[in-house]
């Protein structure tokens, strides 16, 4: 079989797919891409099923050589894209000859890019999915992130090749606002720590990966410091006794047992996982009614939307 060979990794390149389903009761977390919208697109530009594995690059930095002729695509934040040194767009398929170099620079705008390949890298799955955790070492390559000199086998098809227009990709933006479905447990926060919560800006601190985003800004507290640990849903955010609080993202342990205002709507959490540090973040609450809506009316958009990619010549 054909492959890709890793030049330069970057700063953390990670194959995944859609995400680790219904293991949590063995202590293994979902994973998947963090921002799936931009994922789901790189796969449908390829031709692909949107959970085929691609390659998530955290920041930039990644080169890849290809050995197949075949057709690739790249999405999410803005990162300088050349083939065999020659600027090519993101947001549409490009036709790839076996000996082309793909090189990522660095992100301009956003943090996260993704690349598919036609077919998908053909990866054998680990727990039911190629999903890549670092700190579980499962997952992608004997799950580790990318390292030089990788190979990553491909099927080496062709495919039309296609382009999103500009008007429907997802502009990522340095100051974002994100909704939350309040918990269960918004009750341990006073009504004056919730106002201070919604009321505030807070800035993404250093200590934000693939586990959670941990922001900075005035600190809240519940009435209670610590419960017993439980189940945590993806964007849950937990409060810990320093009062910043930490939005959980797709790497995040399976329990927990700190406090949680509430969880911030799945839709959004790609919006926070293309932040930097120093990125500005505020929340606003919304209903649960209005979470099912907003999802709903995003499913229907992105349908709409495949309509029309434009078929680009060949």
């Amino acid at each position: 079989m054909s492959c890709f060979k890793v030049v330069s990794p970057g700063f953390l390149s990670l194959l995944q797919d859609a995400g680790r389903y219904g293991y949590h009761g063995v202590g293994l977390t979902t994973s998947g891409p963090m921002d799936a919208l931009a994922f789901n697109w790189a796969n449908l530009l390829c031709g692909n099923p949107v959970d085929a594995v691609a390659i998530e690059a955290s920041v930039g930095g990644l080169t890849l050589e290809s050995q197949a002729d075949t057709v690739i695509a790249v999405t999410g934040a803005q990162v300088p894209f050349t083939i065999n040194g020659d600027e090519a767009q993101l947001w549409r398929s490009h036709k790839i000859k076996a000996g082309d170099t793909i090189a990522l620079s660095f992100a301009t705008n956003g943090c996260r890019s993704y690349i598919a390949v036609a077919g998908g890298f053909q990866v054998e799955q680990s727990f039911g999915s190629v999903a890549t955790v670092v700190r579980e070492g499962i997952g992608g390559l004997a799950g580790k992130a990318l390292q030089a000199g990788d190979q990553l086998p491909v099927k080496g098809i062709d495919a039309p090749c296609l382009e999103l227009p500009e008007q429907l990709r997802p502009h990522y933006s340095k100051e974002i606002t994100l909704r939350v479905i309040p918990s269960y447990q918004e009750q341990s926060f006073s009504r004056v720590q919730q106002r201070i919560f919604f009321g505030s800006e807070y800035t993404v601190s250093d200590r934000c990966d693939r586990m959670g985003y941990k922001v900075e800004g005035p600190a809240i507290a519940a009435d209670v410091s610590a419960m017993l640990s439980e189940g945590i849903c993806l964007g849950a955010i937990q409060v810990p006794p320093d009062g910043q609080p930490i939005v959980l993202m797709n790497d995040r342990q399976t329990i927990g047992g700190y406090p949680k205002i509430g969880a911030v709507l799945s839709l959004d959490l790609a919006k926070l996982a293309q932040q930097m540090p120093g990125a500005k973040v505020r929340f606003e609450p919304i209903t649960i009614d209005c979470a099912h809506n907003a999802l709903h009316l995003a499913k229907s958009q992105f349908e709409r939307a495949q309509s029309r990619l434009t078929v680009l010549e060949q």
